[in-house]
Order: C-alpha cells, then structure tokens, then sequence
C-alpha cells in the first residue's frame, strides 16, 4: 500500500455559524501530487491552509509524517515554538507572490534561510543561488522584484519555499494572479518538481495541470470533499452529478 505523507480524518472548520469545511477525510500519498479542485468558495483554500496551521480547524485531526499537525494532543494546541519547527517541514506557495520588495531574488530566498534556520550568510546565499537555478532563475538572481514578470516572481516564491528543504509543498491557485502567457512558466517549474518525487498538494483551476501532472484529483463543493480518485475517474468519467455539472461548466469555458 503507497504510504501517506498526509492523513486527514473527519476535519471540521467554522467561520462563526459557516461550516466552511465538514467532516473531510483526505489521504496524500508520499512523493505523488494531489490536486484540489472545484467551484470558489468550495473550502479548497481553507483546507490547505489547515495543513500547516495557518487556519485552526475545529475538530477531527490532520497527521503530516504521522505528527499531528498544530495540536500536541487533540485538543492542546503547540506552543509558539513547536509550530514554527512544524512549519519547517511545509513549503507554501500562495497567489500572490509576497516578495520583499527592497531584496533582489537571492535575497528573498535566503531570508529564511538565515532567519529560520539560521545558516551562514555564505551558506545561505548559496542555497539560494541553487534553488533560483533550479527554477530557471540563474540569470535573474539579482534582480529586484520590480525587474521581474509576474510568472518570474512566482518562480521566485516557488525557489524561497523548496529551498527550506520541505517534506511537503502546497500551492495555493499558484496561477491565479498571472497573466495567461505566463502561466506556462510556473507550471513547468512544478511539474519538474512533481517528476522529482516531492509530494505536493496544489489548489489548482489548471485542469490541464490536473489531468497530465497530478496522481489524484480531489475535488471538493460546499465544504465537502465530493470524491478523491484517479485523474481519469474524476474528470473524465466522473460520475457524481456535481462533479459533471463543474466540468460541463470549465469546458464551456476552457478546454484541457
């Protein structure tokens, strides 16, 4: 049986009387990409931001590696300290690119590195320098983010993440604040990743993504976790009415 890297079992989240996520279970098989997709507003977001404690989630348990994630016990939350540490192992790309706007490239990558990790500056550097080349970056490293595209920037906050060295990577709609012709550039970066065995959970409205990239397509409407299945059984031959309606929707608009 393939090992989960994340185990998540009867999580439940309120935003005041909103049930935004109900009673989700969801199994992330270690070194594979599983996507989350569906119609706004369906918790997607929510729930991966629970992954690594950004949202407290109110019942049931999320385990990363088999730890409990943002709780020492169900019930206590960690400390300051203990959530940091956790984090550590959790790489997060978010829509927009949050680069430090006075940093060049290099920069941006090595602040964590030299904040949370507390390398060298030397050594820090170093790894950012690596982690931009492994992006395509190379040549852009010292530019500041005002020299840079939008896709070129997202590349940037992509190398900040893996140069942490995470266990973990989740992307949240990493395409979303792109122009169309840029969102090509991303997505290669992440398939090289995804084809060098990182385990990834993407927020994604990139079916094509979905289709060719991912080893499981979840996909979820209302808080709910509707079905968790291979590409081809979930948006090919689906067969829950609410997964075929979102898809007769996408393909009125896009195609793969």
């Amino acid at each position: 049986m393939q090992a989960s890297a994340v185990e998540i079992q009867k999580v439940n989240k309120y935003y005041g009387p909103f049930h935004a996520l109900k009673d989700v279970d969801l199994s992330v098989p270690a070194g594979k990409v599983t996507c989350l997709i569906g119609p706004s507003g369906s918790g997607k977001s929510t729930l991966l931001r629970c992954m690594n404690f950004l949202e407290e989630y109110d019942s049931g348990e999320i385990r990363i590696d088999g730890r409990l994630i943002g709780y020492d016990a169900p019930g206590r939350k960690m400390g300051g300290r203990a959530l940091r540490e956790m984090r550590r192992s959790i790489g997060m790309v978010f829509q927009q690119f949050n680069l430090w706007p006075h940093m060049s490239a290099r920069e941006n990558v090595a602040e964590g590195l030299l904040r949370v990790r507390g390398l060298p500056k030397a050594e820090a550097s170093a790894r950012a320098a690596d982690a931009l080349a492994k992006v395509g970056l190379a040549d852009k490293m010292d530019n500041h983010p005002s020299r840079l595209s939008g896709g070129q920037q997202q590349r940037v906050a992509i190398a900040r993440a893996i140069a942490m060295e995470p266990r973990l990577m989740l992307f949240d709609e990493p395409t979303s604040a792109l122009d169309p012709e840029l969102v090509g550039e991303v997505l290669t970066v992440m398939k090289t990743l995804a084809s060098e065995g990182m385990t990834m959970v993407v927020v994604t409205h990139e079916m094509g993504f979905a289709a060719h990239v991912a080893d499981r397509v979840a996909f979820m409407e209302r808080g709910e976790l509707v079905a968790a299945d291979t590409p081809d059984r979930i948006l090919h031959q689906p067969q829950d009415p609410r997964i075929q309606s979102f898809l007769r929707t996408y393909h009125e608009r896009n195609s793969f």
